[in-house]
């Protein structure tokens, strides 16, 4: 069984590490073009292939971890939401389908999980969990930008690119910090939470270079 562990570890950091340089690449490359849609393209596969390994190893006997767990879902969700918001750069699309609304819709589901376990830990002394209070609340927070641009679409066609990116952006912050706590061993609370406030800094950034900037985009 351990050996069996360690191959779906080595597979995912493999897939980790393709996320982390392919996710940066798309950052560097001009947005838009032919070679950012390459590179998004796999750093979507790797993050999702890398998420869902994450899922399983979490759940193995003597591997059991709830917090692993829960962001492998965490990072899936980011990556699919961020996917299926260009499905609404079309002004064909006017509302959103079954498969955005359970996208989000489980999202909700392990925030409120994270929130539980982290409210449970603290009562009882664990540190730590204020990483679950800290990732759940974010996690509530993310799919009520998926409410805006499912309900204002056709009111701002700004949303969806802003919901790409920000989503996007937030899957790889996931992999950097599972780069830095993993990969170099700082498991600790600044190791969690310094990539995830700098990251939305610079989602924030984006988000107002973006506004104000795009025009109607005929399908």
């Amino acid at each position: 069984m351990e050996n069996t562990i360690k191959i779906f570890i080595y597979i995912h950091a493999f897939f980790g590490g393709l996320g982390l340089i392919t996710g940066i690449g798309s950052i560097v490359v001009r947005k838009g073009n032919l070679n950012h849609k390459r590179l998004g393209k796999w750093f979507t596969w790797s993050m999702i292939i890398s998420s869902v390994i994450s899922l399983v190893v979490a759940r193995m006997p003597n591997h059991i971890n709830n917090f692993l767990f829960l962001i492998g879902m965490f990072t899936i969700y980011m990556v699919l939401a961020g996917n299926r918001a260009l499905t609404f750069k079309s002004t064909k699309k006017t509302e959103a389908n079954l498969i955005d609304k359970m996208v989000s819709g489980v999202m909700v589901v392990c925030a409120l999980f994270m929130l539980g376990f982290g409210i449970n830990g603290l009562v009882h002394g664990y540190s730590q969990s204020i990483l679950f209070v800290f990732f759940g609340a974010f996690g509530i927070f993310l799919p009520y930008g998926d409410y805006k641009l499912f309900s204002k679409t056709l009111e701002n066609r700004k949303l969806w690119l802003i919901t790409h990116l920000s989503r996007m952006l937030g899957a790889l912050i996931a992999s950097i910090t599972a780069f830095l706590v993993a990969g170099m061993k700082y498991d600790n609370l600044w190791a969690w939470m310094i990539p995830t406030v700098l990251g939305t800094i610079y989602i924030i950034y984006w988000i107002k270079k973006v506004k104000g900037k795009l025009k109607p985009k005929k399908a």
